[in-house]
């Protein structure tokens, strides 16, 4: 097959993109469409304290003119980290060298990949999608087991073993990956790039209320801006500062 038949035959292919709105996803989102692909945004509401996050991805899809899912998971029920469970505090000020070191945080949702990945391949299997993406990260991360190479090869072999459509022979499921070995920096630098709008982003896992004549971060509702001092923000901002690029993001804290 040559160059422009296989790009021909990939355009015509539909990904689901797993869309938290933020710069992961969003730079993965135009990764895909970049590669040919058209993507359909998932995105997850599965009892977020963030959940600012959802309104926020929901708009930047339609923004982007894509396609959008909303799959609704009570994650609460479970419990067990800071991003669901109101009695878990958010880590907040941790040095980058803390973040870096490994230890796994109370941000960690249990099983949380796992859970929206087996969401994502029945959605796949029905509407006939071979492709999905997801926007896991293996360098400048907070050290979650469920964002390791290991683990997305280990769930493709399972997904095409668990289905109809993949067992039969019928087609084949590919998870893609395509920030897992890169920096923050890197990230941000390639997605600038691709033409993203990282002001119109949303990463904090504790946003902050301020008055209602006080501007809040775009897309993100006029009552909530960035804390600035969690994980996912401090991240954010090495990643910025790295790749020389200004952070748009409003931060309650700088």
């Amino acid at each position: 097959m040559g160059k422009e038949e296989d790009e021909r035959r990939r355009s015509q292919r539909r990904a689901l993109v797993l869309f938290s709105g933020g710069v992961d996803s969003t730079t993965t989102l135009h990764m895909a469409r970049a590669g040919g692909f058209r993507p359909i945004a998932l995105i997850f509401h599965y009892g977020q304290r963030h959940e600012v996050e959802v309104e926020m991805a929901r708009r930047r899809a339609e923004e982007l003119g894509v396609p959008w899912r909303l799959a609704r998971i009570d994650l609460r029920e479970t419990g067990g980290s800071a991003l669901t469970s109101d009695d878990i505090d958010v880590p907040r000020g941790r040095s980058l060298e803390e973040i870096a070191r490994g230890s796994i945080p109370p941000t960690y949702v249990p099983a949380r990949n796992t859970i929206f990945l087996a969401h994502a391949l029945a959605r796949a299997e029905v509407e006939r999608i071979d492709d999905i993406f997801l926007g896991i990260n293996a360098v400048d991360y907070s050290g979650y087991p469920d964002c390791r190479s290991e683990f997305i090869e280990a769930f493709e072999r399972m997904a095409n073993l668990a289905c109809r459509r993949y067992a039969d022979g019928d087609a084949r499921l590919t998870i893609h990956a395509p920030l897992l070995h890169m920096t923050k920096a890197e990230i941000i630098r390639r997605g600038t790039e691709l033409g993203v709008d990282y002001s119109r982003t949303w990463s904090c896992y504790a946003p902050l209320r301020v008055a209602a004549d006080e501007k809040g971060s775009p897309g993100a509702g006029p009552q909530a801006v960035a804390c600035g001092e969690c994980d996912s923000c401090l991240l954010r901002k090495k990643g910025f500062r790295e790749a020389g690029i200004e952070d748009p993001a409003q931060y309650g804290v700088k």
